[in-house]
Order: structure tokens, then C-alpha cells, then sequence
């Protein structure tokens, strides 16, 4: 006989998701010492607090105020592909004596999943100090250094950025600077002298203006869509499709006339989608006690293991091993209140009475919409869409047969087909239990599920699945299958035809991309095969724009800078599932790539080290190839953001409006071409 669990999985989240809120206290008063050295672009204001500990033992705070949205990362460092970690130095002065180690105190910790990054690592929100224990001999000298940090939000970071401090432990007062306070030994570069603004470059003529697209936000649109499909899939189970004639027929049958009957049917179907709505309302709470709660859910390691326990859990279940149920007491009492009560009152608690019966198959699905919904971005509106859209699709059919309720007769009936269905969504849980698994590996570092194993996995959930659809196995309700229905059949073919997709993706071949699937199986780089390139996708390219200008002048060919970054996510999947396009990678060969990497930190010689003086007043030190490429992409473009993408002609001519990241395929195509059309107009110009 098959067992029955009582699972009252929304509930056990809302604990779960309480459970995360705890320990988030009120943002503390902003220090008052604390300064931006460039108000427009800088996203952290910073104090360098010395305080007396005992003798001549002192402790530096240097204090980061941060802006909200913005994170500042620990000085741990998290590899070549994370974040650029902070570091404190100190000048080395007769009278200090530092200590190793620096100590991180915050309130606002955040540890794991990285979006922009895609990895494990540590920052901070809001402030933090990072502490340094200093021995000073003579506290009337002094002390100076450097401090370094990358900022970044969930879907850019700005270019690492070097302060320069001074502090006086016994005023207790400092000074921050961009450049070194002794510029004895370094020459001073002006605006003026346009090494970082390029003469030729006119930001609002270029030779072809680029399109004024507007950004679209359709992903509460997308989530409503795909919870209306996971309600029409609902219906297809054994908990929802029989009730479907019995209650139309009950309203059009059980009722005065046929107006009465339609209208009762019509408010059932408006409660049922106003109680998965009314599901959402907890966590819109949750969200206002802590804004970042929804961000922690979705990148939290130990969450998305437990999502994996649960699908599996969910998967098990609709093979038919057992069968999840909420507690029997509360459908009793649901189904007592809708006998009592008339009218309205009674309509909802039989609206009530059937999203508990349909649990055991409604659960599940609505256990993927919330794993999936939940994300920094949309919060907790995310999951009202998604749950809209399935109550929606529930709805829809008691108000639809009860306008026409001569469409009942073409319903198929019931019979082992829903069944299948229930099945076929145990397969799907299985993939998804999968993804959950990969999500808290990547977070972890654990190196577990690199991308060849997570579709290995994949593909041999697909031909579970489609040897179940073909009748080669078969579950504990299943009846033995002597004819295939053409729609079971072609499901089965599909799904084979999913597998031979997904075979690629093991190689490290052309084809291993899987563009179809772009965002579920881990990155490119998290593989067995992953190779490190200087040039992405095999192409020619340059690293300065010296070296960039004399090859397009050589060939008449236009550049394309490209500013970018080695820790840059948005680059890597700009390249990965943009530019590898063939269609793309035949325009990008009618440019001279110009790959500038922002966060390069390789020195300068000692004699090219110089102060810069920009436009705006503010000095800067450039000591790296890093720092002169950002100074170059925020001069001369206006930006500090990666990706940019630059058309120049061969003499530096602006040829459409550059853009950032795009993965719209077409647009960014639109934009290359538009840059070959802004060749065609300066040649025009230049023959007349």
C-alpha cells in the first residue's frame, strides 16, 4: 500500500526563510569622518582611525562606508577568475612596526554565492573595518601607506582603486589622497595634454548614431508565463484534472439557474487565484525586514543543498513511492467550513479545500517556481508573478467550462495518462535537483560538478525519461504500456533528440557551447577542459592601443576596444555566448581587437609611473597598465563600467555610439555593423 508523508512544504519554508532574516540588525550611523575622494564615481567613503590599545601597541581601523547595493571584498584571495581582494600597507618608516594579519569586523558579512563573479568568496555591505595592529615608537611622526579595494554590485564592479592615507595617532586625524603624498619623484600628466582623452574622439557626433533602445524588464512577465505552464501542467495530474466536471457541474447544476451557477463558478476560479497570491504575502514581509534576504536565499550554499534533498524528495514522490500530503486534519476542517458557510464564504473555503487535496501534485511544482523565483533582483514581486500566473492557469478552466459547458464532453477521461504525467515531472525534478546540487558547488569550490559531469548527469536523467516515455520501464502505478499514443511518442522523441543535444557539451569541441541552455550547466571555465587564452575564442588581438592603432592603420581594418576585465563575468559571457555566434565572430574579423584589461595589474617601468591630473581636477597615480586603461575608458568615454565596446577608425575617429553589456545577439550585431557603416560615411567624407 502506498504511504502517505504529511509535508507542509510552504510552511517549512517560511521557517527556513525566517531562519536566514535572523541576525540582519538596522544599518549603523554613518562615520562622519569618513570622505569620498571623487563624489561622482567612487561608491565607498573611507575613514583611517587609529586608536591606542596599550603601550605602544595601536590599532588602524580603516573604516569603509559603503553604498547601499554596493560590496566591498575581503582580503582573502579568491583566485585570478574572483575579485580583486583589499590590502592595507604601510610605508616603510623607522618608528612603525607592523603586525601580520588583518582582522574584518562587520555586521554585514555576506558569505557566498558571487553573482558577478559566479564563485564562493567574502564581502561587505554597508561598512566594515578592516583592522591592522601597529607598533609606534615616537606617536608624534606620522604613519602613511596604501590601501586597495575593488567595489562592485550585483551586475558590474568599477576598476580597483588605490588610496593613498596619512594618519596622526595622536590628533587622530588622516588624510586620504589618490596619488602619493611625496610626488618628488614622479612627472605630472594634465588633462590638458590629452594623453588619457583622445583628440579625435567626438562622443556626440559619431559617424552613425546608435539605436536608443529602451531596456526591457521582462522577467516578472517571463516568471508569470512559466507559472501559468507549471499550472496547466498541474492540471494534467491526478489531484486537479477529475475535480474539474465535478465542481463545474456541481455550480451549473446545483444552482437556481444557469446565470447563478456561472457566476459561483466564475468567483471559485477568482479564489483560487487569489489564495496563490495570498501565498506570496509572507515573503513580500520577510523582504521589508531584510532587503537582502532574497539575494541570501539564492546564493546561499546550504539552501540550495536542501532544494536538492527536496526535489529529490518531490521527484520520488511523483514516481509514485510515496505520496506527499499536507495533514488530513486540515483539508477536514476546510471542507467543513465550506458546508457551513454559504455564499461567498463558502466559494473560498471550497477554493481553500482544493489547493490542499491538489498538494501532493501542486506541491512540487510550486516548490520550483519558489526555488527559482527568489533572487535579489525581483525579490519577493518575482514570486507573485510566478504564482499569479500558476493560479491563474488553475482558474482558468472552472470559469472557462462553466461559460461553455459543452466542452466538458470533449475532456479526455481520466485513466493511467495522468499518471504519465506525474512521472514525467518526477524526471523534470530530477534535473532540477541536479542544478540546485551544481549551484552550491559552484559556491563552495568544491569542484565537484564541473560542467562535463552536470550534463553526464542531465543526460542520463534524459534517457530515463525517454525510456519511460518508449515503455521500457515502468514505475509502481504505471499500467504495462501495448500501444504508444502519438503524443507520448513524441515526447519520447524529443527527449532523445535532447540527449544527442547535450552529448557535445562532454568534448571540449566547437560544439560544447549548448547556447540553448545558457545559465544552467556550470560556466565554460568550470570544466575539465578549461584552458587559460589570451585572445578570447581563438581570435587576433591586442593589448594596448598603441599596438592597436598601428595594426589598423596597417591593415584600413577599424578597431573595436573592448574594455574588459579578468575578473569581468559579464565579459566572459559576452564572449562566450555572444561573440561566439558565428554570425558575430564573422563581423568581429572586420575589426583589430583591442583588448584593454582594467584590473591588469602589471607595473609599469618605474619611468612611465607618473601623477595624472584629470579633467575634473582629481589626481590619480598610474603605476599599472590597469590604471591606464581605466583612466583612458573614463576620459575619453565617459565610463567606468566593463564590458565597453569602442568602433574607432584607423585615425581614432568615433564611428556609433559605443555600448556595454548586450546580450541581445541581434542588437550587439546591429551594433558591429552600424560600425562598418560608420566606415562607409567617413570614406564618403574624405573623397568629396
Amino acid at each position: 500500500m502506498m504511504r502517505k508523508f504529511p509535508f507542509a512544504w510552504p510552511l517549512a519554508m517560511v521557517i527556513v526563510l525566517l531562519f536566514s532574516a535572523c541576525g540582519k540588525g538596522p544599518r549603523g550611523e554613518r562615520d562622519e569622518r569618513a570622505v569620498k575622494l571623487d563624489a561622482e564615481q567612487d561608491r565607498v567613503a573611507w575613514a583611517v582611525i587609529p586608536e591606542l590599545v596599550d603601550g605602544d601597541q595601536w590599532k588602524f581601523s580603516f573604516r569603509a562606508e559603503i553604498d547601499p547595493g554596493w560590496s566591498v571584498y575581503s582580503t582573502e584571495n579568491f583566485g585570478d577568475l574572483g575579485p580583486w581582494p583589499s590590502s592595507f600597507g604601510f610605508d616603510t618608516l623607522a618608528h612603525v612596526r607592523v603586525s601580520e594579519g588583518t582582522q574584518e569586523v562587520s555586521e554585514h558579512t555576506s558569505e557566498g554565492h558571487d553573482p558577478v563573479f559566479d564563485m564562493a568568496v567574502r564581502k561587505f555591505k554597508e561598512q566594515v573595518d578592516f583592522v591592522r595592529m601597529v607598533d609606534l615608537a615616537d606617536t608624534e611622526l606620522p604613519v602613511s601607506g596604501w590601501f586597495e579595494y575593488m567595489t562592485c554590485n550585483d551586475e558590474m564592479c568599477l576598476p580597483p582603486a588605490t588610496v593613498y592615507f596619512m594618519a596622526n595617532p595622536d590628533s587622530g586625524t588622516f588624510q586620504l589622497s589618490t596619488v602619493p603624498f611625496d610626488l618628488s619623484k614622479y612627472a605630472v600628466v594634465s588633462c590638458s595634454d590629452g594623453v588619457y582623452r583622445l583628440a579625435t574622439v567626438n562622443l556626440d557626433e559619431p559617424a552613425v548614431k546608435g539605436e536608443r533602445v529602451l531596456e526591457k524588464n521582462s522577467s516578472l512577465w517571463m516568471l508569470f508565463f512559466l507559472g501559468f505552464v507549471g499550472g496547466l501542467l498541474a492540471l494534467l495530474t491526478p489531484c486537479v484534472f477529475p475535480m474539474i466536471p465535478l465542481t463545474v457541474s456541481f455550480f451549473t447544476k446545483g444552482s437556481e439557474d444557469r446565470a447563478k451557477g456561472m457566476r459561483n463558478a466564475l468567483t471559485y476560479g477568482g479564489f483560487i487565484l487569489l489564495i496563490y497570491l495570498i501565498f506570496s504575502i509572507p515573503f513580500h514581509v520577510l523582504g521589508s525586514v531584510n532587503e537582502e534576504i532574497f539575494n541570501e536565499i539564492s546564493t546561499n550554499p546550504w539552501l540550495n543543498i536542501f532544494f536538492f534533498v527536496i526535489f529529490i524528495v518531490f521527484a520520488i514522490s511523483f514516481f509514485g513511492y510515496f505520496e506527499i500530503t499536507l495533514p488530513s486534519s486540515w483539508v477536514n476542517r476546510m471542507d467543513q467550513n465550506a458546508s457551513k458557510f454559504g455564499g461567498m464564504i463558502g466559494i473560498f473555503f471550497m477554493a481553500l479545500t482544493l489547493a490542499l487535496v491538489s498538494f501532493s501534485c501542486t506541491g512540487p511544482i510550486l516548490g520550483s517556481l519558489l526555488a527559482g523565483a527568489l533572487t535579489a533582483e525581483g525579490g519577493a514581486w518575482q514570486l507573485t508573478a510566478g504564482m499569479g500566473g500558476f493560479g491563474l492557469a488553475l482558474a482558468l478552466p472552472f470559469a472557462l467550462f462553466a461559460m461553455f459547458p459543452q466542452w466538458l464532453n470533449s475532456l479526455p477521461r481520466s485513466g493511467s495518462w495522468l499518471n504519465t504525467v506525474k512521472v514525467v515531472l518526477g524526471f523534470i525534478e530530477l534535473a532540477l535537483a541536479i542544478k540546485f546540487l551544481s549551484n552550491a558547488d559552484l559556491v563552495m569550490n568544491w569542484g565537484l560538478l564541473k560542467r562535463e559531469l552536470f550534463i553526464g548527469l542531465w543526460i542520463v536523467v534524459g534517457i530515463g525519461l525517454a525510456l519511460y516515455l518508449f515503455g521500457l520501464i515502468r514505475f509502481p502505478h504505471d499500467s504495462p504500456v501495448k500501444k504508444l499514443p502519438p503524443v507520448r511518442l513524441g515526447l519520447g522523441v524529443l527527449t532523445t533528440a535532447f540527449v544527442l543535444y547535450l552529448l557535445p557539451g562532454l568534448t571540449n569541441g566547437p560544439w560544447r557551447n549548448l547556447k540553448l541552455l545558457s545559465g544552467f550547466p556550470p560556466p565554460l571555465f568550470y570544466s575539465f577542459y578549461h584552458q587559460e587564452s589570451e585572445c578570447p575564442l581563438g581570435l587576433v588581438c591586442h593589448h594596448s592601443i598603441e599596438d592597436g592603432m598601428r595594426a589598423s592603420a596597417a591593415s584600413g581594418k577599424p578597431m573595436m576596444l573592448d574594455y574588459t576585465g579578468w575578473a569581468c563575468v559579464n565579459c566572459r559571457k559576452m564572449e562566450e555566448t555572444v561573440w561566439a555566434e558565428p554570425d558575430i565572430l564573422a563581423l568581429l574579423q572586420n575589426y583589430e581587437l583591442v583588448s584593454l584589461y582594467v584590473d591588469d595589474k602589471r607595473e609599469l617601468p618605474a619611468e612611465e609611473q607618473h601623477v595624472y591630473i584629470s579633467c575634473r581636477g582629481q589626481k590619480k597615480l598610474i603605476r599599472t597598465e590597469g590604471n591606464r586603461w581605466a583612466t583612458l575608458q573614463s576620459e575619453t568615454f565617459g565610463s567606468v563600467s566593463q564590458p565597453l565596446y569602442v568602433l574607432l577608425s584607423p585615425e581614432g575617429k568615433l564611428l556609433t555610439d559605443p555600448v556595454g553589456y548586450t546580450p541581445d545577439k541581434a542588437e550587439y550585431a546591429r551594433f558591429l555593423q552600424r560600425g562598418m557603416e560608420g566606415m562607409q560615411v567617413l570614406q564618403a567624407q574624405a573623397s568629396r
